[in-house]
C-alpha cells in the first residue's frame, strides 16, 4: 500500500522560506521518482520539481528555478521541498507524487501523467 504523507505548509511572508516534506510508506525512495506539483484555484495543475533515483537528476520549473531545491533522505523515506524567497505568485496547494518500478527506470521527466501515486497536499499562503 502506497502512501505519500505532506507536511510543511503554513503561512509565510514575502521574501521568506518555507521547507514542505513528503513521506513515503509502502516503498523505498530509492527505486522511485519524486515530483512536487502546485495548483492555486482556477489555474491548471504545473510542475515545481522531480528528483529520480536514477541518475540522481532533479528537474525546475523555470518560475523556481534558483529558489527551490529539491532533496531526498532515503534513510528517512522523506523528500523535502526547500522554497527560498517566497513570491506571492507561489501560493497554491503543493502536492507530492510519486512513480515506482518499470517507469522510473525507463525515464520520467516531470510531467504529471507519468506520477501514479500523489498525496492530498498541502497549503502554502505567501502574503505581503
Amino acid at each position: 500500500q502506497v502512501q505519500l504523507l505532506e507536511s510543511g505548509g503554513g503561512l509565510v511572508q514575502a521574501g521568506g522560506s518555507l521547507r514542505l516534506s513528503c513521506t513515503a510508506s509502502g516503498f523505498t525512495l530509492d527505486d522511485s521518482a519524486i515530483g512536487w506539483f502546485r495548483q492555486a484555484p482556477g489555474k491548471d495543475r504545473e510542475r515545481v520539481s522531480c528528483i529520480s533515483s536514477r541518475d540522481g537528476s532533479t528537474t525546475y520549473a523555470d518560475s523556481v528555478k534558483g529558489r527551490f531545491t529539491i532533496s531526498r533522505d532515503n534513510a528517512k523515506n522523506t523528500v523535502y521541498l526547500q522554497m527560498n524567497s517566497l513570491k506571492r505568485e507561489d501560493t497554491a496547494v503543493y502536492y507530492c507524487a510519486a512513480v515506482i518500478g518499470f517507469q522510473v527506470r525507463v525515464g520520467v521527466r516531470c510531467y504529471s501523467q507519468e506520477f501514479d501515486y500523489w498525496g492530498q497536499g498541502t497549503q502554502v499562503t505567501v502574503s505581503s
